[in-house]
């Protein structure tokens, strides 16, 4: 199932038009989407089939080597006239070759080979893991942006109602003109929040459509199709401990090092290999001819008598070198690679460390978000009650004008900062199994 899964991933995907977008457009459909036409994924499988590649160059290094040769010639009649010899002369070979014995150089470079490409399947792993964070926080943007440009415009109609109300009371003579204006600049100073909330949800479908991969059509449109969700909040529970274990366990970033440090000692090996000798077994069949006209040497005279003749037949046996001094080619070859696999293990150390800041600054967020969420419930409430109270109060005379617009302004950024906890609480859910290596969809190994 692995193995089919990843013959999936692996496959290249050409770029699709905006129009090829799942319609409406829902998280798991923006997911599926990015996994075929997000660049950074498209990217990483290119590289695993260069490790493919890599991999079935290498291994030809140990199988039987089959090649042929040929050639012909033809001399000129004056120079085979000067020089007896035949004037047409050909040679046909065909040769096998099979390593026996190369230091255990060929074995180190086929196990390198393969660590690395394990290595490629895991960096691809960390591409999706890293698209897709991006995806649903973008995604989550989208729908964040949409609740505020809805918000604003609930405000925008609290505010004319607030106004007409007032020009109700003002025609009854309840209030003077003065309540009117400030109901009027009220509802004009909303009226840039609301623009600025559509600008932002504008920009964050385009940000959307650039983390899916999907391009824009030359017309201008963005022609992103209809975006369903919603920022729902749903309580999960996550334990630091268990949280660091899975991070060690299932990073694909620490696998993909893993893998390169073990690669890394078959580098070494394989440096080292050339301290012995290399031994070929071979098998050459051999087929050799000549004809024309040759010169009788025993005559004056000019004449000529056709030749042809021509030897086949096989030649086999051993063949080896041995660079008993390459002036320290060798040495150098192996401090390098030993050099490189201790970076390699530094590298491994320094991400391991990384991780662990990762995972416990994502927990920590999450924590954070968790918390506000639960506040932010409370306020709502209590702000939506608030403004009820302040304009039953003002209708009968024991409240201000001023009461009423002041639970407005509270209650709107009540709803504001609610709907941000539940982006950032989202957010940071993501965030922590991503840090986790808790994958949506994973390539194998």
């Amino acid at each position: 199932m692995k193995h089919l899964l990843f013959a999936l991933l692996a496959t290249a995907t050409a770029v699709a038009a905006p129009n090829d977008l799942p319609s409406p457009l829902d998280l798991n459909a923006a997911i599926r989407y990015a996994l075929d036409h997000n660049y950074s994924i498209l990217q990483a499988r290119q590289q695993v089939q260069i490790q493919e590649g890599m991999v079935t160059q290498v291994v030809g290094q140990a199988l039987p080597n089959l090649g042929a040769n040929g050639s012909y010639g033809r001399n000129d009649a004056t120079v085979s006239e000067t020089f007896p010899q035949s004037t047409d002369t050909w040679i046909a070979q065909v040769k096998l070759t099979q390593l026996v014995f190369a230091g255990g150089g060929v074995h180190a470079a086929i196990e390198s080979a393969r660590l690395n490409r394990a290595a490629a399947r895991a960096d691809l792993q960390a591409a999706i893991d890293t698209a897709l964070l991006d995806v649903r926080t973008k995604f989550y943007n989208v729908i964040l942006t949409r609740e505020q440009v809805q918000v604003q415009e609930d405000n925008i109609r609290l505010y004319q109602r607030e106004l007409s109300d007032t020009r109700n009371q003002f025609q009854a003579g309840s209030v003077s003109n003065f309540e009117v204006l400030r109901a009027r600049v009220s509802l004009a100073n909303a009226q840039p929040d609301l623009i600025t909330a559509r600008n932002n949800y504008r920009l964050a479908v385009e940000q959307l459509r650039q983390s899916l991969g999907a391009p824009a059509p030359l017309s201008g449109v963005s022609g992103m199709p209809d975006i369903v969700g919603s920022l729902d909040y749903v309580p999960v529970s996550f334990d630091l401990d268990q949280a660091l274990e899975s991070a060690r366990a299932r990073r694909p970033e620490l696998v993909s090092l893993h893998k390169h440090t073990a690669a890394g000692e078959a580098v070494v090996r394989q440096a080292a290999s050339t301290y012995y000798p290399n031994v070929q077994l071979f098998g050459t069949y051999e087929w050799e001819g000549e004809g024309g006209y040759v010169i009788s040497p025993s005559s004056y005279a000019q004449f000529g008598f056709p030749v042809l003749s021509s030897v086949r037949g096989w030649l086999y046996g051993v063949q080896g070198s041995w660079s008993i001094f390459d002036g320290g080619q060798t040495r150098g070859k192996v401090h390098q690679a030993k050099a490189q696999l201790e970076q390699e293990r530094l590298s491994e150390a320094t991400e391991d460390l990384s991780i662990d800041v990762e995972v416990r600054q994502a927990y920590s967020n999450f924590q954070q978000a968790r918390e506000l969420v639960d506040a932010s419930q409370q306020t709502v409430a209590q702000a939506a009650e608030a403004l009820r109270l302040a304009n039953e109060r003002f209708h009968v005379g024991s409240a201000t004008q001023l009461d009423v617009l002041t639970s407005q302004v509270a209650l709107t950024q009540a709803k504001t900062n609610q709907v941000q906890a539940n982006y950032n609480y989202l957010v940071a859910v993501a965030a922590l199994r991503k840090a986790m290596g808790l994958s949506d969809v994973s390539v194998g190994s």
